[in-house]
């Protein structure tokens, strides 16, 4: 998950000679998983998402700075205005909504997906019956587990970062955990993790967004939708997919 703190404006002439915003923030956009949140010279946001934010920032015309945070403390920074934003894996849902997140356009559908250890024989829930969970605090993932617990009669588990939930599978303390899918494939593929990705044991898609959380900024969310709007329509949206998904 990524916050993106607070900036101060500045103005520079944009295409045609008009003056576009210019955004220099003085702090930060957090980044959690190696591999997953990446600064790469072509400007891309993060890999497997698609949504490139150095491209919807020279779209917009505004910079940024990218800092590690937990998801924990980069929704808190957000909520008392140490930081503007936050993006990366922040699934849109309503009861963040009814709590007083404002989001962008969804810029990518992502399933939530169990992960199990490299070697371990579990392909289906009804495996997990009797079984522990990991999840990570307050994720759409932790939700995920949730609803289906009580079903499949397994525990859940809760944890603060993803490294440690996934050591905590990989040393056979739980049977699984459950993770964002393309995070999730990313870091087995990067990272190099002892873990793997059983088929359908998956969720339906939901969209990733753009959150602020003080109206007070919606001028920088306006940018965000702009940018993303534009990357699609230019084609450099789908060149992003196809680099990084494909």
């Amino acid at each position: 998950e990524e916050t993106y703190e607070r900036y101060r404006d500045c103005r520079r002439p944009g295409p045609g000679g008009h003056h576009r915003r210019h955004l220099q923030q003085a702090g930060r956009l957090q980044r959690e998983y190696p591999g997953y949140l990446s600064d790469h010279s072509a400007g891309l946001l993060y890999h497997g998402h698609g949504c490139g934010l150095a491209a919807v920032a020279e779209n917009q015309g505004f910079k940024y700075d990218l800092q590690s945070l937990g998801w924990d403390a980069g929704v808190a920074a957000v909520q008392v205005g140490q930081a503007d934003a936050l993006i990366a894996g922040a699934t849109i849902k309503q009861s963040r909504i009814e709590s007083g997140w404002i989001f962008s356009d969804g810029y990518y559908n992502a399933t939530q997906t169990f992960v199990v250890a490299k070697n371990s024989t579990i392909s289906s829930y009804e495996d997990l019956r009797g079984k522990t969970v990991a999840v990570k605090n307050g994720t759409a993932g932790m939700d995920f587990a949730n609803s289906l617990k009580d079903k499949y009669g397994f525990k859940v588990i809760v944890f603060e970062d993803s490294p440690t939930m996934y050591q905590d599978v990989i040393l056979g303390n739980s049977a699984a955990c459950c993770e964002d899918t393309p995070i999730m494939a990313d870091n087995i593929k990067t990272g190099g993790l002892a873990l793997k990705i059983p088929e359908g044991m998956e969720s339906e898609g939901a969209p990733y967004g753009f959150a602020i959380m003080n109206p007070a900024n919606q001028e920088l969310l306006d940018m965000f939708n702009a940018g993303l709007k534009n990357i699609r329509e230019n084609g450099t949206y789908q060149k992003i997919l196809d680099k990084y998904l494909k």
